[in-house]
């Protein structure tokens, strides 16, 4: 309840702002930190405990729409997954479907939600390109949804979000929220990414905070053989 009274208030102090003021200015929550193994960063509220025991599941009881998809790109170099993926997919616009593999070669190092609404059964995956150089966008490099139906066949079932993009300097790892009409947004900096999770308001508040605050490498979560970047 306090939170959600925090968040009305926040609401109030930013509204008439612009969609990149609103992430770019809001005061930033106080967070402590637990660093775990060498691939796991727990974020911990403080005051407050991450748990898994309301309302999420671990991502490895998900389906990946895009695992093994069809001409996946398997070279292990950044420089040819990228251009790879524009050619078999550019006609579909600048969001291309792409595979965890080649989402794990094209961004190194990039992180996922370790732990994920319990009606999720789906996670779609893009590359997001700027189509003038045929290249990944800065602002969004890759973009991730979470589905309790199957992908696109209705939107209803769309119950997160997840884009990621390339940190501004000096960003924060402080986790910003900006609830709208559409949901909660959560927006924080981790190493060399920028990560932006909406979670639709048919997803509890509580469960999209502890998703962004239970990451993992995308390569320890996603199914099948992840190409290390080399």
């Amino acid at each position: 309840m306090n939170r959600l009274i925090a968040l009305i208030g926040l609401a109030v102090l930013v509204a008439g702002c612009s969609d990149s003021a609103l992430m770019d200015d809001l005061g930033e929550r106080s967070h402590g930190y637990v660093v775990g193994s060498t691939t796991t960063t727990v974020f911990v509220r403080v005051g407050d405990t991450v748990s898994a025991a309301s309302g999420v599941g671990p991502v490895e009881g998900v389906r990946w729409y895009n695992e093994g998809i069809q001409g996946e790109e398997t070279a292990p170099e950044p420089n040819l997954v990228i251009p790879g993926v524009w050619a078999r997919g550019n006609a579909e616009g600048r969001f291309i479907q792409a595979s965890p593999a080649e989402i794990n070669v094209a961004v190194p190092g990039i992180q996922f939600p370790a732990l994920v609404p319990q009606e999720a059964v789906w996670v779609t995956s893009q590359l997001v390109y700027d189509p003038a150089s045929a290249t990944l966008d800065p602002n969004t490099l890759a973009a991730f949804g979470l589905w309790s139906v199957s992908p696109y066949a209705d939107d209803s079932g769309r119950l997160a979000v997840l884009r990621v993009g390339e940190a501004r300097a000096n960003a924060s790892p402080t986790i910003r929220p900006t609830p709208d009409e559409n949901g909660l947004t959560l927006a924080w900096s981790d190493g060399p990414y920028r990560y932006e999770l909406l979670c639709y308001l048919r997803v509890d508040e509580d469960v999209c905070w502890q998703m962004a605050e239970v990451l993992a490498p995308l390569e320890s979560v996603a199914p099948g053989p992840v190409l290390q970047s080399g």
